[in-house]
């Protein structure tokens, strides 16, 4: 199979409906971003999230790579038939252009396509933009309407701006690590980019709000972006309590200092279910389904504080009862009740989910390599201005040709001539 050739129709032709059970990968756009035109500069990972969710609302998307490595993310993860699975998604509504910044030529070439761009989105080492004549005063002189996304593990400034930085360095920064884990054991990181997600959706808010003040002043903005903010908001109020308190939140494992029960318990058939009692009278649902009524009357019962103090307690309780219980017995007591529980779930469980199915939360798309293949849908479901997966993430390169030839009316030869200097691929 080929892929599809992605079009760039103008935005009044954008428009469709999300078809329920199946994003179509179609080349035409639609959503509340149809008709803005996105740089992706970046690499992993936080930058090409970004990228991928201005895509999924219509945003045309053309992902710029260096010629020979392409954006590390084609490397991550897993892989079927050589098809690197984890780029498939985070690939996913962008056309590709293989082109080196790092020479004159390729620089002028990214310099024309900032004139006819929304936004750019970028994550090299503060300087690198500058050094090659493509820092934001140098865009926005043919562009004053341009809204420039910087993203760096520690921002533009500071001590720390030149340092190299990844995700894990932040979650061990912003105090994530420190939390994680048993109390007995070391500091945790995830199994997965936290950081770098939680940050990519942090900056497509910020582009979101930057368009919206570019609608009302007609200019643009840069944005500067580290990976260590969103984190350090993610995990919560350890800040002011040091700073108030003068104390610093210790690793609980998986119960809380605001509330019990809360925690994961063993079946009997060998899963796992958490219970979270963040509501008072959650709390009480559950002590009463699991047989223990009286302690709903103990005065210190009434808030999720003093209940934490008394975690091995209502865990005891708690636990014993779900011990004895298979997983499905369990979660149809606990829904009768009205209490709240959810599976420990493994990936290939989330996919016969019926809520997550109901949703359409994973969905299904076309790949040209693959065939139909499931990932995560789009972000979050608008009634008016849906969006949508119009097609899978591309091969390095493939829309080079296509991008220079038609929308910059670079001859052949000219084009041939960068292919054979390195400048494009």
């Amino acid at each position: 199979m080929t892929a599809p050739e992605p079009t760039v129709p103008p935005a009044a032709a954008r428009s469709g409906a999300v078809q329920p059970g199946r994003a179509q990968a179609q080349p035409d756009g639609g959503g509340p971003l149809a008709g803005l035109r996105v740089l992706d500069a970046s690499t992993i990972l936080a930058g090409p999230l970004v990228a991928q969710i201005l895509g999924d609302y219509g945003a045309e998307v053309i992902k710029i790579e260096h010629p020979v490595r392409g954006d590390g993310m084609r490397g991550h993860g897993l892989d079927k038939d050589g098809q690197p699975l984890w780029w498939k998604m985070i690939g996913r509504n962008k056309r590709t252009l293989a082109l080196y910044l790092g020479t004159e030529e390729g620089a002028g070439i990214f310099r024309r396509l900032a004139r006819t761009a929304d936004v750019v989105i970028e994550n090299f080492r503060p300087g690198t933009f500058e050094r090659w004549g493509l820092g934001y005063d140098v865009l926005a002189e043919d562009n004053p309407g341009l809204i420039m996304l910087r993203v760096t593990g520690f921002g533009q400034s500071g001590p720390y701006a030149s340092r190299p930085a990844f995700g894990t360095l932040v979650e061990s920064m912003s105090g994530f690590a420190q939390l994680t884990g048993e109390p007995d054991g070391p500091p945790t990181l995830p199994a997965f980019g936290l950081a770098d997600s939680i940050a990519g959706m942090a900056g497509a808010a910020a582009v979101s709000m930057a368009l919206y003040q570019r609608g009302r002043d007609g200019r643009g903005q840069e944005i500067d972006l580290d990976l260590l903010s969103p984190i350090m908001t993610a995990v919560g109020p350890g800040v002011i309590y040091a700073d108030q308190l003068g104390i610093d939140q210790r690793r609980t494992g998986n119960r809380s200092v605001n509330n019990a029960p809360r925690n994961t318990y063993r079946t009997a058939d060998g899963h796992w279910v958490a219970i979270s009692t963040s509501a008072d009278t959650i709390a009480a649902r559950v002590l009463r389904l699991v047989g223990h009524p009286e302690v709903v009357d103990e005065p210190w019962f009434g808030t999720g504080r003093q209940r934490a103090q008394h975690a091995d307690l209502l865990d005891g309780y708690v636990g014993q009862w779900i011990g004895q219980r298979s997983r499905d017995e369990v979660l149809r007591a606990f829904e009768e009740a009205g209490a709240a529980v959810a599976p420990v779930y493994r990936p290939s469980e989330l996919l016969d989910d019926p809520q997550v199915n109901a949703l359409d939360l994973i969905t299904t798309v076309d790949d040209p390599d693959l065939g139909p293949i499931r990932m995560q849908n789009v972000l979050w479901r608008m009634g008016r201005t849906p969006g949508r997966i119009r097609f899978t993430g591309r091969g390095l390169g493939q829309d080079t040709e296509r991008i220079l030839g038609d929308e910059l009316g670079l001859g052949a030869e000219e084009i041939a001539g960068l292919r054979e200097r390195g400048v494009i691929r």
